[in-house]
């Protein structure tokens, strides 16, 4: 029998609340077992764009799961700050360019950064989604040193070649992505099969 994977799920304040919400809900039903931080400014994009509030923005299902484990932001002390904690991976969706620096700098004064530092001296995956636009020197800056230190930089770009039809279709290309990522076996519309479209006359202008 398969073990379910282990995967922290950490959300900060960049904008894209409905990737975190659809990330985790992909993650439980796929029998994974997630570990979700929530900052401060995490619980604030949930309430502005999803209209999480109060205690419910610590979980971004909107549902019970006993797959769900929420972890407080601040408590550094943790046992996700440590790495006798075995987790398969970590996901930062969004990850705003203020986490981006900490990481990237070592500083590890709340749970997130210090969970992401133990998944980089363990070598373990580290996923992290950046929506905000355009980059600044110093993002990509961070971006290339948290590459060179073995995290994966995954912007929440969604692709076009699947034809899109709703911002649903366009969320599930950009957690589809983040799922192959961490080796979670998912049915979203993602994959290429090298098909072709006749364009329209409106098409491709």
């Amino acid at each position: 029998m398969a073990v379910p994977k282990r995967i922290i799920v950490a959300v900060t304040g960049a904008s894209g609340a409905v990737y975190a919400q659809r990330l985790v809900s992909c993650l439980v039903d796929a029998g994974a077992e997630v570990h979700l931080i929530v900052s401060k400014w995490g619980a604030r994009l949930l309430k502005d764009e999803l209209g999480v509030t109060g205690a419910d923005a610590e979980s971004p299902l909107g549902r019970a799961s006993d797959r769900l484990i929420v972890h407080a932001y601040q408590d550094v002390g943790d046992s996700l700050a440590s790495g006798s904690f075995l987790v398969d991976g970590m996901i930062i969706c969004p990850c705003s360019s203020h986490t981006l620096g900490e990481i990237a700098s070592g500083v590890g004064d709340a749970l997130i950064a210090r969970a992401a530092a133990v998944s980089l001296k363990e070598s373990r995956r580290l996923v992290l989604v950046p929506r905000e636009m355009p980059l600044s020197p110093i993002d990509l800056r961070n971006m290339l040193r948290l590459s060179k230190a073995g995290a994966i930089v995954c912007p929440a770009n969604p692709g076009f070649y699947m034809h899109p039809e709703t911002i649903a279709d366009l969320v599930d290309f950009v957690v589809g992505k983040i799922l192959d990522l961490v080796g979670v076996p998912h049915e979203l519309n993602t994959r290429w099969t090298g098909g072709t479209k006749q364009c329209s006359s409106r098409e491709g202008v």
